[in-house]
């Protein structure tokens, strides 16, 4: 499809100038363009490309949006805003891919809105006119453009200029849907999370965002990557008693040991309580984690999956599934064990026969779970991260992780986030590191009172997911809970780090919340 610009602020920008005209949108420059979905039906949409949604375009590559409204949508359309940031970094402005949601979203007859944001590889080579106009910058220098918290940052600007266009725009603005996985699931996490929150107002104004909300009316977030600060205790705390932690050098050991005793006192200071109102403490955590294990698991085999009980899953005595209606009228059942309780004189009941062959049939209801059997699972299909699991950057021992570039500066530094690993650098974190690891966190800004959070939250983590631990999101899914928040979370069977799966239950979910 040919590119269009609507809006050319940006387009042929000098390398690291900053730009400055006002927002525009024009309803005449859209591109009529067509899409074959995932079942081989056409889609017809009207595309409008490269719109940027500041005034002070620092990075012309990232900072805009594409949107795509298929034919019949009207203003009253929820609109889909996908975000593909992934691993923190960079992500452009991409057009709908018919396999994933995106390309779903527009045959179910949404809006759908991409974003482009920077991240922490996004650079320029800042000449003259940027130099002149930043302090300690020179003509030359390579200037990264997206270290924290310049993402959320741009997908708010993002969501006010779909707010500033709303009349102009097909599609409502009071219903944004937003998606993304991993660290998109972060930010699709973040701008559900922290609608209209004053600490990022003085930032936006800098960046010429609009004059707008920037709440949005619901969240999708697969395996986001949250609550980075406490990321690596939960991950220890979770992991300490795997072979593979077992098996680590002593000074990796003895990491583990101080990192996930330190999990305890976060998880009791979230206040966080069981839906039957029950306080959830690290004396009854496990078992609640386990209970999200168990159930997943169970939905699974109700809908015909093997779960075995070699991962550590206990089950019933009696075997669900055991007799099978006849097949093509057959009136004779044959016996598979005679000695079951359903046998009627060495017969199964009228009309029923035992299935044959196969493994041992375990009970119909999963009753419990050892932990530290399925964790070995979970960690013989991938291998655990490293001690520390984020912030990693210890001098002589751990290189860093790509969360230490989020939270460096322009000059592209890589930096400690978290008090643990600084003090094993013998350093402190600066305030400036402190608050955008805070503006960084869906998790900082639930409950506040000074923050707009989205109403319904459709939340998923693989259950066999080891790149953050299952507390991180299970702890999110339970504040937005206690917070009166419409949530639908599960720690979805045997899935790894992933997203963008089962979209028909998905897309089931966003008709039920936008009737």
């Amino acid at each position: 499809m040919k590119k269009i610009f609507t809006f050319l602020v940006g387009a042929c920008l000098s390398v690291g100038a900053m730009a400055q005209s006002t927002l525009a949108f024009d309803a005449n420059a859209g591109v009529k363009s067509k899409m074959t979905a995932y079942d081989g039906t056409c889609v017809n949409y009207t595309a409008y490309e490269r719109l940027f949604y500041v005034t002070n375009v620092e990075d012309s590559t990232y900072q805009f949006l594409n949107v795509y409204v298929p034919d019949g949508a009207t203003q009253q359309t929820p609109i889909f805003l996908r975000t593909y940031v992934g691993g923190y970094m960079a992500s452009p402005a991409a057009q709908p891919q018919a396999g994933d949601a995106t390309g779903r979203a527009l045959k179910e007859g949404y809006v759908v809105v991409i974003p482009g944001t920077r991240g922490r590889n996004s650079s320029i080579i800042a000449d003259k006119a940027y130099a002149k106009n930043r302090k300690g910058v020179k003509k030359g220098q390579t200037v990264y453009t997206g270290r924290a918290p310049k993402a959320i940052l741009d997908l708010k600007a993002a969501i006010r200029y779909l707010r500033h266009f709303n009349k102009q725009i097909p599609g409502d603005a009071e219903r944004i849907i937003t998606d993304g996985t991993s660290a998109g699931g972060a930010m699709s996490a973040l701008m559900g999370a922290t609608g209209n929150n004053p600490e990022y107002a003085e930032l936006l104004m800098a960046m010429g965002a609009a004059d707008e909300r920037d709440d949005v009316f619901a969240s999708v977030c697969y395996c986001p990557i949250i609550d980075l600060e406490h990321a690596d205790m939960a991950y220890e705390w979770l992991y300490q008693q795997t072979d593979s932690r077992q098996a680590l050098d002593e000074t990796h050991k003895r990491y583990t040991k101080e990192l996930a005793a330190l999990f305890p006192a976060y998880l009791n200071s979230l206040s966080l309580k069981e839906p039957d109102g029950t306080p959830l403490t690290a004396d009854n955590y496990q078992d609640y984690l386990k209970s999200e294990i168990i159930r997943s698991a169970q939905i699974a085999k109700n809908a015909g999956a093997d779960i075995p009980d070699s991962l550590g899953f206990k089950f019933t005595s009696e075997a669900g599934g055991m007799f099978a209606a006849p097949i093509n009228g057959g009136m004779r059942p044959q016996m598979q064990d005679d000695k079951h309780p359903m046998m009627q004189g060495g017969q199964p009941p009228m009309g029923m026969r035992p299935i044959r062959g196969g493994r041992k049939q375990v009970g119909e209801y999963i009753t419990d779970l050892d932990m530290q059997k399925y964790l070995n699972y979970v960690v013989s299909t991938q291998a655990l991260k490293g001690v520390p699991a984020f912030d990693s950057k210890i001098e002589g021992i751990n290189n860093g992780s790509g969360e230490n570039e989020v939270f460096g500066d322009e000059t592209g530094s890589s930096v400690n986030f978290t008090d643990f690993t600084a003090q094993k650098n013998n350093t402190m974190l600066t305030d400036a590191i402190r608050q955008n690891v805070r503006l960084m966190n869906p998790m900082s800004f639930i409950g506040d009172g000074k923050t707009t959070i989205a109403s319904h939250w459709y939340i998923r983590h693989g259950a066999r997911d080891r790149d953050t631990a299952f507390p991180i999101p299970v702890n999110f899914a339970t504040k937005l809970q206690n917070a009166g928040k419409d949530v639908d979370f599960l720690l979805a069977w045997n899935r790894p780090h992933s997203g963008d799966y089962a979209l028909d239950e998905l897309f089931q979910w966003i008709a039920k919340i936008t009737k």
